[in-house]
């Protein structure tokens, strides 16, 4: 049963000796939690709701640390159930450990502890639970556990250098944004009274910025309200559509320079989880489907399902590959070359490492490209206001001459 849509309580009661007892717990309704406690031989006192939790609180680097956390207790031979007791108890997250409290539990009535995971969906996407599920067959969960971890660290290293470099342009346009509305708004207005006074015809750039000046204090308000109310209903009604996200995605695809970051981290991501998936020992067929449904990207993650029918068809992956536009002429060789010579997994690691690199490089390199670029940007901005306010100063000062 999936437990999704869950909220947390903070909870105190009396157990039978008469003493308080106090926790947290996650439910769907107040109600289970009422039940939950009464069964547990509890006298509920206050049912406190905290907050409702959705897939987005459920950090990528908070799963990261506990699956490495876990490979590391293992490795040094510590049982399964101590190693969950140990990682509840000590996390400093209330959400988590009613998590992994949970966990502690079920798996201490015999279930799997992958099979646990597959109920949290929010918490744990789908590779978690299909790396675990190899583990607990083949008996090398502390290795799967530990695949994992390094895998997920090496996705969410790339998301972080492709995040860095995208954010220096968004600041510096924000800030151009910002400068231009305030002399707009408060510079400009004060040098149009002055120019008002001098009873002499204007420059047209200074009028267009007048213009646009007295455009801006009598309705900016207004631009701002209706655009912040657009801005807000796209994130909270469009955006969550499937419909709306592929097209913003396809949209990335065609934008220069990003398009090769985003292409360069999904090829990266695909191949690390089937490298992954190959030493976990589950089929390449197994291998796309946890890559699809581990792709956040909408275009690629269509493109990699229909790798997986092409190849339950009985296709090779390399012609597969070759009939998606998403997928490099690189891959296509590189993968036939895996599968003529029985290597695929070697050249799957060395595809994963190529594009991981490539993606590394260019988002290095991004901010150095771009910041140029931004630097004009940000000096005809500025600089065009500065000319135009004086403009008229300059005309002024050389009729008199």
């Amino acid at each position: 049963m999936s437990k999704d849509n869950l909220t947390l309580y903070r909870w105190q009661a009396v157990d039978p000796p008469g003493s308080l007892q106090y926790g947290e717990s996650l439910c769907s309704q107040p109600q289970e939690l009422l039940t939950e406690l009464i069964q547990s031989g509890l006298q509920p006192v206050t049912i406190k709701k905290i907050h409702k939790l959705r897939s987005g609180q459920w950090k990528n680097r908070e799963r990261i640390a506990f699956i490495r956390q876990l490979a590391t207790l293992l490795k040094t031979g510590l049982p399964l159930l101590p190693s969950l007791k140990l990682l509840a108890s000590d996390h400093s997250l209330p959400a988590w450990r009613c998590v992994l409290g949970d966990m502690v539990k079920q798996v201490n009535e015999g279930q799997p502890l992958s099979g646990v995971m597959l109920q949290y969906q929010q918490v744990f996407p789908a590779i978690y639970p299909q790396v675990i599920a190899i583990g607990e067959l083949t008996g090398q969960l502390e290795n799967c556990c530990l695949q994992l971890a390094m895998q997920q660290e090496q996705v969410q290293s790339l998301q972080k250098r492709v995040k860095k470099a995208l954010r220096y342009p968004l600041i510096v346009m924000t800030l151009a944004l910002l400068i231009t509305l305030l002399m707009l708004t408060l510079v400009l207005p004060e040098f149009a009274k002055i120019y008002a006074s001098f009873d002499a015809e204007l420059p047209w750039f200074t009028q267009l910025l007048i213009a646009a000046s007295q455009w801006v204090v009598s309705y900016g308000i207004v631009g701002m309200l209706l655009t912040a109310g657009g801005c807000a209903a796209y994130i909270h009604y469009w955006h969550p559509q499937e419909k709306w996200r592929w097209r913003e995605q396809q949209c990335q695809l065609k934008l220069p320079i990003i398009n090769k970051l985003i292409r360069y981290g999904c090829l990266c991501q695909l191949f690390q989880t089937l490298v992954l998936t190959q030493h976990a020992g589950m089929t390449l067929s197994a291998g796309l489907q946890a890559a699809e449904a581990a792709m956040s990207h909408l275009p690629y993650k269509r493109a990699v399902g229909q790798l997986a029918l092409r190849l339950a068809e009985g296709r090779p992956l390399h012609k597969a590959l070759d009939e998606s536009p998403l997928f490099s002429s690189l891959c296509q060789q590189l993968v036939r070359i895996g599968e003529e010579s029985g290597s695929l997994d070697s050249l799957l690691q060395k595809l994963a490492q190529w594009h991981s690199e490539q993606a590394h490089e260019l988002a290095e390199s991004l901010a150095q490209k771009i910041e140029p670029l931004m630097m004009l940007f940000m000096g005809v901005i500025v600089g065009g206001l500065v000319i135009a306010m004086y403009l008229p100063i300059f005309n002024l000062g050389a009729a008199m001459n």
